[in-house]
């Protein structure tokens, strides 16, 4: 693929916020949320995160437009003001929490930077947006539509987290014995609160790699969905029904109903996801994608894994066993623990990292393992230093 990632940025709200300290942001929860909290944090494995929050008055500091325009800005010290005049040819942008639901995101983030003319995309899902938006900004340079190409990943997920979300979603349920009962108040609900938070991450593709530093040439991206076997694992805006469908937030009338089902909280079948996310998400994926590419993990030199929890690096570790796809843990590359579960944002805030480590080699390979559980869908990326 003649396609390049010249330059990759990060950013990242406000200052680290450890466990200790969540309170402060997210607001007080009743025990039963507390117990859920202690549990979520023992087993995976995030020390610090970010939010989009002013902790002394409990604002919103950044929309999620305006995170994601931020990590743009960031590409200019490679050398390019990408915020003057056409120098943005094509600005892809995923995200799975858009500011509204109308305009599309990109339109929103290119309003923010004010950087000129040019295609803007929108790329909708979870946690594999930020590829899909990568994906396309690639194949745009690749095809010669564009000479250069922006791609960007974001997330404002404390905007759901918060307990006086939590609370207006509580409707009618204003008896404590009861809430452990309403949908808002769900296990699939609760234990979010404590795995996501905000940050964006961007990068700059042309169609040749630069001359006085590293880049990374985009080898090939897959994207593949197994939504036509396995029902809805994370979702919002919508009520999960009995026989695994959902219902969405348009069949719900009146504002009472749509509160009293919690339907704009975000929930994830732990279950569903536990039994799943890696036994099909790499078990099916994997080893047709090596196949198709000649791929073998003798030359993986970097595996950026994305996963939400420290919980599933063993099943992962133990599912590349299995399939006879061994990469050492030492060639692993994560930041889980300081950066915290940024969905689509995830992949470019790891890449950022290494990018900026110092450790990258010309001819090293680096694989992108970037899971979804919405309906359950998998990207896989492998990128080449040059």
């Amino acid at each position: 693929m003649n396609a390049f990632i010249t330059a990759v940025s990060a950013f990242l709200p406000g200052q680290p916020v450890n466990n200790d300290d969540l309170e402060r942001y997210l607001g007080k929860v009743a025990r039963i949320a507390a117990r859920t909290r202690q549990i979520i944090l023992a087993g995976n494995g995030i020390e610090t995160r970010h939010y989009a929050i002013d902790p002394e008055t409990g604002a919103t500091t950044h929309s999620n437009a305006m995170l994601a325009a931020e990590a743009v800005r960031r590409l200019a010290p490679a050398g390019r003001n990408l915020s003057d005049g056409p120098s943005i040819e094509c600005l892809c942008c995923g995200t799975s929490s858009p500011d509204q639901l109308m305009p599309g995101h990109a339109s929103m983030v290119h309003g923010e930077l004010g950087c000129g003319h040019c295609e803007v995309i929108s790329t909708a899902g979870i946690c594999l947006s930020g590829i899909t938006a990568l994906k396309y900004g690639a194949m745009s340079v690749a095809q010669g539509l564009s000479t250069r190409a922006v791609a960007a990943g974001s997330e404002l997920a404390s905007t759901f987290m918060r307990t006086s979300f939590f609370q207006a979603m509580q409707g009618t349920v204003d008896q404590p014995e009861k809430k452990k009962d309403h949908p808002a108040f769900s296990f699939e609900a609760e234990f979010l609160r404590w795995m996501l938070s905000d940050g964006a991450g961007a990068v700059l593709i042309e169609n040749k790699p630069t001359t006085d530093r590293l880049s990374l040439r985009i080898d090939w991206i897959e994207i593949i969905s197994h939504a036509h076997c396995l029902e809805t694992c994370m979702y919002a805006g919508a009520v999960k029904q009995e026989d695994g469908s959902l219902r969405g937030w348009r069949e719900y009338v009146g504002e009472d109903e749509a509160v009293r089902n919690g339907i704009l909280t975000v929930k994830q079948d732990a279950r569903l996801l536990n039994r799943e996310v890696i036994r099909t998400l790499v078990g099916e994926s994997l080893p047709d994608v090596a196949k198709k590419h000649g791929l073998n993990p003798e030359g993986i030199a970097w595996f950026l894994p994305h996963y939400s929890s420290q919980y599933f690096r063993e099943p992962l570790l133990q599912q590349l066993r299995d399939i006879n796809f061994i990469i050492p843990e030492e060639r692993w590359f994560t930041n889980l623990a300081s950066r915290g579960n940024t969905g689509s944002a995830s992949f470019y805030i790891m890449l950022e990292e290494l990018f900026s480590s110092g450790r990258l080699k010309k001819g090293e390979r680096i694989l992108g393992f970037i899971p979804e559980s919405g309906r359950f869908s998998v990207g896989w990326v492998l990128l080449t230093v040059v």
